[in-house]
This record gives C-alpha cells, structure tokens and sequence, in this order.
C-alpha cells in the first residue's frame, strides 16, 4: 500500500459520503454508525488504528474512550492538538464484541483508508498496534519489533509504527514509556519534513 496520487474519488467529501453508506461487508449489519475519521484533512501527520470500539460507534468519532484519552495525551505530548492532525481506522466500523476485524473487513475498508491517506498526503504516518502497522507496510513482522523505527512510505512520507493505546493501557509501565519515545520519533520526522519544505 501506497500514497495513492489520484484518489477514485471526486472530493475528500464524496469519499466519506460513500463510506458513510457503505456495506460491503457484514460489519455494516451490526454497526451502530460508521467511523470514518477526525481531525484535519491536510494534517502533516495522520493516526491509523485498528477499528472503533463500542464508544466510538456511538459516537461516531474514532478514539474517544480510555486509548482515545491517553492517545489525546500523547498527541498533546508532541505538541500538537487533536484537531491538528487526522485519526482513522483500518476498519470503519466496529466488529462485535470489539474481537479483531476479520481480512474479508479489512479488505472491504481498505480503499477507503487508502484513498484517505491519498487525499490528506500527510508527511508522517503513525500506525497504532498490528493490524495498520502490518497493512501498511505489508509486512507480518509483530509490533514490539517495528515499533519506533521510521520507514519509507510512498514517495515521500515516513511511517512509524507504534504500539496501539488500547494494549499501553493494558500493560502500563514500560510500554507507555516506549509510546512517548515513539511520538517523539514521529516528531523529529515531522520537523525534519517540515524543513525540507521550507527548504525547497
């Protein structure tokens, strides 16, 4: 998966009208809304986690419970606000019992994520837990082995794959630790991506 130049869709607006109506796949039978993304759609920096949970379909709004709140943290720890940057999941829609989204799902919800990512150009991609980390990079190297490494993603973006907010919480200690060190990677990438814009 790449940073897709055209994206098969007119507007960033025609893109979320269709996934708001979409059904695709059996999650649509029991979702309460779909969650298709927040936050600013030309952010340099773009969030992809794994699917809404129970909370964020009722709202409609990715992250917004315990892992909303501490990613909220941890954007804020950069210096950043939520409204600055844009927060997407692989899956738009909440899979029962918050069990993890099956490939039949995550292939269904795959355009829109890549024609998200196409629209927004962000300059960093943070990926949080497994399922994005392994979409985006294509790879099936777990998590705790990527975290905090930066790599190429399209023509020019870095991706930095961190571990998801919702196991951080989990296991506490240690691994809260590792998500700031993470952020702070992401950070100096922004900034060095930055300067080469205004460099150029």
């Amino acid at each position: 998966m790449s940073i897709s130049p055209a994206p098969p869709y007119a507007s960033f607006a025609d893109l979320e009208r269709e996934a708001l109506a979409c059904t695709r796949c059996p999650l649509a039978a029991t979702r309460t809304q779909v969650v298709f993304g927040a936050g600013d759609a030309g952010a340099d920096l773009m969030f992809v986690g794994e699917g809404p949970g129970e909370q964020e379909d009722a709202t409609g709004v990715p992250f917004v419970g315990r892992a909303g709140q501490l990613l909220t943290t941890l954007i804020e720890g950069i210096g950043l606000s939520r409204a600055e940057v844009y927060i997407a999941n692989v899956v738009k829609c909440r899979p029962p019992g918050n069990r993890d989204p099956q490939p039949l799902e995550i292939d269904a919800c795959r355009p829109y994520l890549e024609a998200q990512v196409g629209f927004i150009r962000p300059k960093v991609i943070v990926t949080l837990g497994n399922f994005a980390t392994k979409l985006l990079l294509d790879t099936k190297v777990g998590i705790t082995k990527l975290r905090g490494q930066e790599f190429a993603y399209g023509a020019d973006a870095v991706l930095v794959p961190t571990l998801h907010p919702s196991a951080v919480l989990r296991t506490g200690g240690r691994n809260i630790a590792d998500s700031r060190a993470d952020f702070v990677v992401a950070k100096r990438a922004l900034a060095r991506a930055a300067a080469a814009g205004a460099g150029g």
